[in-house]
Formats: C-alpha cells, structure tokens, sequence
C-alpha cells in the first residue's frame, strides 16, 4: 500500500507539471497535456499541497511542459523523414500516444518503466477507454532484478537495424555515471538516422543562486523518497560522455534555447540537449 502511495504522489507531480500549464498558465500553451491528470484520478483536496502550488512549481512547470514539446516537435518530425520507431525511456506518464495518436500511429511507440507504473498505466488507459493499441508497445522491465531494457525492447519487436528517435527525461539523474555511460552507448549503436533526446541535471554550483534552494529541496525529497538523484553533469561533460560512447554530432540545448523557442518567461536552469546521428 505505501509503495502504491508513493507511486501516486510522483504520478500526481508530473501530471500537474503538465496538466496545470493549460489550468493556471495564460494562453497560447505550449503544450495542452490534461490526460496525466485524468489518469492520476487525484483525490479531493490535492489542489491544496504545497507541491501543488501554482506559483511555487512554476519553474518546474515550465521545464517540463518546454522540454515535452521540444521532444514532440522532434518526433513529429522525424516520422515525417520516415522514421518508424520511438522508444521512450522512463516513460512514466507519457501520453503521446493518447494526445497525438495521428503521428503516434504512424510510429511504432515503445514505453519503458519499470513494472509496478506499467501496470498501473496499462490498467488506467483500458479504464478510461484509451485501450492500448497495436502500435503501443508497453515495456516493463525491473531495473531490480537486472533486467536489460535492450533485451525487453527486442523481445518487443524493437528492430535496431531501423532509424528510431529515442527520449530519455528524467532519467540520467536517477542512474550512476557508468550506467549513463552505457546506455549511451547502447542507443550511439543503434541505425544510422537515429536520434536521441535526453535530459541532465546540472551541478548545484552552476545553478543560478537564486533557484538552488528549490532544487535542494527537491533532491531531499527524492532521498526520502529512497530515489536519490546519482548523477550531475556539466554541458561539456555530457557532450564528452556521448563523443566517447559513439555519436557523431551532438548538440546542447539550453534553458536559454528553449524560452526563446517557446517562452516570453524563463524557465528554471534544467539543461537539455538533443544528439543526432547521421
């Protein structure tokens, strides 16, 4: 019961992240995602938590919803050059699939997470009559046990010998260095055309002063959580690690890309890049 607790509290942070840009953000939304919340079928009175606050998760807000619809735009894309695959990792509550499905469906889509948020969303989706089409592909793989997200993927119907874009957010952070290393170098060996989109979190001492507060206190949180954040990174160093693991051009995408991409308002300083291969 208090790991299924646990499960809906991360839920519900991510899908306010998303679904609160349209509910307390002024238009035009940069993303318009309120299905999170629909899944996590929140309880009365949730609106009222301190990590609900509109104002105080604001930042937060902001990196998420910019960083889903950079990653959108990037598969849409894609799938109009003719790539075939997307593999999300972490996917958490993605719901691609279920917002977009006129590309989505064009795409065979494979969504990794652990077991116990797999079943959860599978059983979410079959209740609220999204269903799980033939092209949604949900991966489970327990981490624990040492499963190969790799292995599970191919068992999937993965093809690597085809073009796929790959997400990767909200991830890094979770894994030690060597374990970024070698996912990196599992996705760098994937076909020619391939693309990967993936997140990182910064140093505390390259966090503008003003926002590391909010940040400790979300790393506290994962540690009591018993998901403490392992890994941060540097721009150069991330861009280092992925020459070493096979890319041939990389690019970093900066909380300064993004707001002037999609923003008149900054968002917090979370880094992104997007690496591609050709």
């Amino acid at each position: 019961m208090r790991e299924k607790q646990k499960l809906k509290q991360r839920t519900l942070r991510c899908a306010w992240r998303c679904g609160g840009h349209v509910q307390v953000d002024p238009p035009p939304h940069i993303l318009e995602d309120e299905i999170g919340l629909g899944l996590v079928g929140p309880d009365d009175g949730w609106r009222q938590r301190p990590d609900m606050d509109p104002r105080g998760t604001s930042g937060y807000r902001a990196s998420v919803v910019a960083r889903a619809r950079f990653i959108e735009d990037l598969v849409t894309e894609q799938a109009g050059h003719g790539v075939a695959q997307y593999v999300i990792l972490g996917a958490g509550l993605d719901t691609f699939a279920q917002r977009r499905p006129e590309i989505a469906s064009r795409l065979r889509v494979f969504e990794v997470d652990q077991p116990g948020p797999q079943a959860w969303k599978r059983r979410r989706l079959i209740d609220l009559g999204f269903g799980i089409p033939e092209w949604l592909r949900l991966v489970s793989v327990d981490f624990e046990a040492g499963q190969s997200w790799w292995e599970k993927l191919a068992i999937a119907s993965f093809d690597a010998g085809q073009p796929s874009v790959v997400a990767s957010t909200g991830v890094s952070m979770y894994l030690t260095r060597d374990a970024n290393r070698a996912t990196l170098r599992q996705i760098a060996a994937l076909a020619p055309g391939s693309t990967l989109a993936m997140t990182f979190i910064l140093p505390l001492e390259l966090i503008d002063p003003e926002e590391r507060p909010q940040h400790e206190a979300v790393y506290k949180r994962a540690r009591a959580a018993g998901t403490p954040f392992l890994s941060f990174f540097s721009p150069s160093e991330m861009l280092a690690l992925a020459h070493e693991a096979g890319f041939s051009k990389t690019r970093h995408v900066s909380t300064a890309d993004l707001t002037e991409r999609y923003f008149t308002v900054e968002p917090m300083s979370y880094n992104r890049r997007v690496e591609r291969r050709s």
